[in-house]
């Protein structure tokens, strides 16, 4: 089916109780649109990169009692995962929409980004636009804003990606579960595809530094 837009009924999947009852509902209302959004933005990812991107929706498999608060399609250029890949997000929480460059905790290359881009980390904070944020923990729902971050938040941010295992680094934009654009398909796929145009330089970087590394 084409993608139909989120409405707040989507959202309220994240407030239902039991990890059978909550998957149940994530698989019956946002999986299929998660896989639209996927089809659609592998085609356009894989224009805009240069690569061939495929899609990724989260499975939740490793879920035994916890039900899952957010849920996500993530894009790359790998068919077999993209954890460990420097990757694009579109997701959500009970809360908000998010749209995600993304390097987690399992990436390799986390170390080498960090370092190199705390050498021009003023250049990355002018390249972002105001209405962005920043996340250090995927699977939290709090974010930074971008127009609050100084230069040494984000130094001290990219020195955690560089010196500590765990960490991680997300920028990107978030969108309120109550915004009208998101019953607005045309409206939002416009402005998931504005934040990915914005986001390419620091996915392009990265992805030289991960196939300098593996």
């Amino acid at each position: 089916m084409g993608f139909s837009g989120f409405n707040q009924n989507d959202f309220d999947v994240f407030a239902v109780d039991g990890l059978d009852e909550r998957m149940h509902e994530l698989k019956e209302r946002i999986r299929p649109k998660l896989e639209a959004l996927g089809a659609d933005f592998a085609q356009e990812l894989t224009d805009l990169t240069g690569n061939e991107m495929y899609y990724h929706v989260a499975k939740h498999a490793r879920r035994k009692v916890n039900p899952p608060d957010d849920t996500w399609v993530a894009f790359c250029n790998n068919k077999r995962g993209y954890k460990k890949l420097p990757h694009f997000q579109i997701g959500m929480f009970g809360s908000h929409l998010f749209i995600w460059f993304a390097v987690i905790y399992e990436s390799p290359v986390k170390q080498e980004l960090g370092y190199e881009w705390k050498k021009t980390s003023e250049t990355l904070l002018n390249s972002i636009p105001d209405s962005f944020v920043w996340s250090v923990d995927h699977t939290k729902p709090a974010t930074i804003p971008h127009n609050s971050l100084s230069k040494e938040e984000l130094d001290s941010m990219l020195h955690r990606l560089e010196s500590v295992k765990k960490a991680e680094i997300l920028c990107g934009r978030t969108i309120n579960a109550d915004d009208p654009m998101l019953q607005d398909p045309e409206a939002l796929k416009h402005e998931i595809r504005s934040v990915f145009k914005t986001l390419l330089p620091l996915y392009e970087n990265s992805m030289e530094l991960y196939e300098q590394k593996v």
